[in-house]
Parts: C-alpha cells; structure tokens; sequence
C-alpha cells in the first residue's frame, strides 16, 4: 500500500513540475516552485495547489 501511495506522490510531483515549466511565470518564480516541490514532495505539492499560478493547475 505504501509503495502505491509513494508512486502516486511521484507522479503529481512530477506533474506539478512539468505543469510549473510550462507556465508564463518569471524563471525565479518557476525555480522556487520546483525547488520546493522536489525538496518537500508532499508538502510543496499541497503548497502548489493552494498557492501555485492559478494559471497551471488545468
């Protein structure tokens, strides 16, 4: 059960990451995000959903 929560926090960490690259944000911005997201798994990744670039989430 673990090993299904792990991959799935990977793969939305990931995602938030690709959506975070591709978003019109300054690079300072994309880097802190990514930063945090890679740092943080579970923690960024709620952070970004919350407080993240509106325009990344869809």
């Amino acid at each position: 059960m673990e090993f299904l929560l792990a991959v799935a926090i990977l793969v939305a960490d990931i995602w938030a990451m690709v959506k975070t690259i591709q978003s019109p944000v300054t690079g300072g911005t994309k880097a802190l995000w990514i930063l945090l997201i890679f740092l943080l798994p579970v923690l960024g990744l709620i952070l970004w959903i919350f407080l993240g670039p509106r325009s990344v989430r869809g």
